[in-house]
């Protein structure tokens, strides 16, 4: 096999060098190259190529190839020496280069052993090299975006991720046009690229597609409420019957209900008990055979859950699992900005948040009151909420008290205050002067924390000349400014 391999390369690399004696022999006017095609080595290596021009010239094309390097890509009238090098590839490659000077070009092909293309399955493209081609037979699944064409293959071996498939012509951005959809076997062919380590073929061709035998058409009621209810599949098949897959974890709360078929035609009833925890989902299985081969399509269906309002205490005495709760709390710190990771406290207590879905566009910052939504979960026992929803954000501003003074009256504008307490005309409720270095204001009434308690001013433990800081809303009384529904947040250490 190497022995024919080496016969091959050699009668490549001969016709490489008859075409560029040719070229160097006919040459342009004012541009001339020692060889237009250029073998590397497939083991890595460097060929140098020589150019004569009688104007500035440069070289495009080689952004299309990041395994190439070239020595230099533009240069002066005259003779130039240009080092074409590459490392060692796994299957052989090439490129197209364009060499232009004033208003000549040149075409350059710059070659790295030759393309060998491997028949795999799933399972062989995940354990298989980088930039390798591989050709693989398999069913079309999950179809994530219908513009570059961004699906899973699957086989009996596993799935891979498709990144970009060219339509008919080798364009991209028009998978539309090759009319694929989910349940159909297709062989396609790429070369394997891998994102952030998961394995993918990036920008297949498709080189075979047989339609599945059965499709979804449409569905009723494919996101359920809270208190169940009944979805419809309608499918359109084929093959020899209709059979119905539902995976094990949805079974307990998803059963069939009918299956009634009428030609080609047929219509799968399911019914979902209510929701008692969060919101759920799962992927139902379609199949039909023409007894010989078995064909699939799949649908999604989603329901709706329980959202389960609780303090930050509550939340963290819950248990691990998929029901939502909506929980607030002020923020008293971010620890990770790009994904929303942030500490959160009510009067209960306060917990950690592992994630902020959109948390960028939200505008987040220290000391903000939110509401968030989201499931019960740990790591290495310490309780967290993750992939959280901010259902609400309150602006709060945090100011001296000169400042908070200057501002307008409003119910629903938060000021964080930070100074020393003097004062204290009532204990029960909690009514006292703050003051700092700009001035001082009274505050009337202070509870136990975000959603806390009143008349519970005892148990925090507050002694005039402590230091504290507090959150609330610009008032007054009989033209008397003060701080209108305070809540404790802090005792400042010095």
């Amino acid at each position: 096999m190497k022995k024919h391999l080496f016969i091959v390369l050699a009668a490549v690399i001969s016709l490489f060098s008859s075409c560029a004696e040719d070229d160097a022999a006919i040459g342009l006017s004012g541009l001339k190259v020692s060889q237009s095609y250029v073998a590397l080595p497939i083991e890595g290596g460097s060929t140098d190529i020589t150019i004569e021009s009688k104007s500035e010239w440069i070289i495009t094309g080689n952004d299309k190839a990041d395994w190439l390097t070239i020595s230099t890509t533009q240069g002066p009238q005259g003779e130039s020496k240009i080092t074409f090098s590459a490392d060692e590839a796994v299957d052989g490659r090439s490129v197209e280069l364009k060499l232009s000077s004033a208003n000549e070009t040149q075409n350059l092909t710059i070659m790295q052993g030759l393309p060998v293309i491997s028949e795999a399955t799933c399972a062989e493209v995940i354990a298989g090299p980088e930039k390798k081609i591989y050709k693989v037979t398999g069913v079309v699944s999950n179809i994530s975006n219908t513009v570059y064409g961004n699906w899973n293959i699957v086989d009996a071996t596993g799935k891979v991720y498709v990144y970009g498939t060219l339509d008919a012509k080798g364009n991209e951005k028009n998978f539309a046009s090759l009319g694929l959809e989910e349940g159909d076997e297709v062989t396609i062919q790429g070369p394997k690229e891998s994102y952030q380590g998961t394995p993918q073929l990036k920008n297949v061709t498709v080189l075979k597609i047989n339609k599945s035998l059965i499709k979804v058409d449409s569905v009723y009621n494919d996101v359920l409420p809270v208190e169940g209810g009944i979805f419809e599949a309608y499918i359109i098949t084929k093959g020899d019957g209709v059979s119905v897959e539902i995976p094990e974890d949805a079974k307990e709360w998803l059963s069939i209900v009918s299956i009634d078929q009428n030609g080609t035609d047929a219509c799968v009833k399911f019914q979902a008990a209510r929701n008692e925890g969060g919101d759920r989902s799962t992927s139902i299985t379609f199949r039909t055979t023409d007894g010989k081969k078995d064909y699939t399509s799949k649908t999604e269906l989603s329901q709706k859950g329980a959202i389960v309002e609780a303090t930050v205490a509550e939340f963290i005495a819950a248990e691990v699992g998929a029901t939502q709760y909506r929980i607030s709390g002020v923020v008293t710190k971010i620890a990770n900005e790009k994904y929303g990771n942030i500490y959160i406290k009510d009067f209960s207590g306060d917990v950690y948040i592992y994630g902020i879905k959109d948390f960028a566009d939200s505008n987040i910052k220290e000391g903000d009151i939110v509401t968030l939504v989201g499931p019960r979960a740990e790591y290495r026992g310490t309780p967290q909420m993750t992939n959280a929803v901010a259902e609400e954000v309150k602006n709060v501003k945090a100011v001296t008290v000169a400042e908070f003074l200057e501002k307008e009256e409003n119910s629903s504008q938060y000021y964080q205050l930070t100074g020393t307490v003097s004062n204290i005309a009532n204990t029960v409720y909690g009514n006292f002067d703050i003051a700092d270095e700009s001035g001082k204001v009274y505050v009337y009434g202070l509870l136990t924390g975000w959603n806390g308690a009143s008349k519970q001013f005892e148990s925090l433990g507050i002694v005039e000349g402590d230091k504290i800081t507090i959150c609330g809303v610009r008032a007054s009384y009989r033209d008397s400014d003060q701080v209108g529904s305070g809540f404790f947040i802090s005792k400042v250490t010095e």
